[in-house]
């Protein structure tokens, strides 16, 4: 039976899926960052990371989904030791659909992608400074861009922060808490 208490105007009162994905972050030569400009749901004409859901059925882990996507989407190959885990973003009722558990991969190195037309929607490279000026999720640009560019910095030994957060979409207004967080400061050298 469902609890009274999470059930709000909009959002279904059945359980709804957990979906597992992963989010990646590729950067070229320039700092820039690339984005798609999605024309398919989730996320139908906003900007946001490549990436997709992970294939759990093979047993798929959050890496190897981050190549396969990175593969897929970017056209590259890019091996799993440049693969770097720099967040999991937990998404309760997003868009009252579903709860998503977003794995956040940024690529070491700079990366060489051909933008332009795909089948999801459009690759294209932007200055990190653009970002908010883009169209995008509001979860991506109220709280989950700020948590990248706090841990983005190369840390003493070359590697980004972390951080865990979990978000609950079932209000208008976002809830969101940090579950756990390494900043870059705090990273051994």
């Amino acid at each position: 039976m469902s609890d009274p208490a999470n059930i709000l105007p909009g959002v279904p009162s059945d359980p709804l899926p957990y979906k597992i994905a992963c989010l990646c972050d590729l950067r070229d030569a320039e700092g820039r960052v690339l984005l798609l400009h999605r024309i398919k749901a989730p996320n139908q004409g906003l900007c946001s990371p490549i990436g997709g859901k992970l294939e759990m059925a093979s047993g798929e882990s959050p890496f190897q989904c981050a190549v396969r996507e990175i593969k897929e989407e970017a056209g590259i190959d890019v091996p799993v030791e440049r693969v770097h885990l720099g967040g999991l973003i937990a998404e309760t009722a997003f868009e009252g659909r579903g709860h998503w558990l977003l794995f956040y991969f940024r690529v070491l190195g700079p990366v060489d992608v051909r933008t332009g037309p795909m089948n999801e929607g459009e690759l294209r490279w932007h200055h990190p400074d653009e970002i908010d000026a883009l169209p995008l999720p509001k979860t991506d640009r109220e709280i989950i861009w700020p948590m990248i560019r706090r841990h983005e910095r190369s840390g003493p030994n070359g590697m980004p922060g972390f951080f865990s957060i979990h978000i609950d979409c079932r209000r208008d207004e976002l809830r969101w808490t940090i579950e756990q967080e390494t900043p870059v400061n705090a990273l051994p050298e």
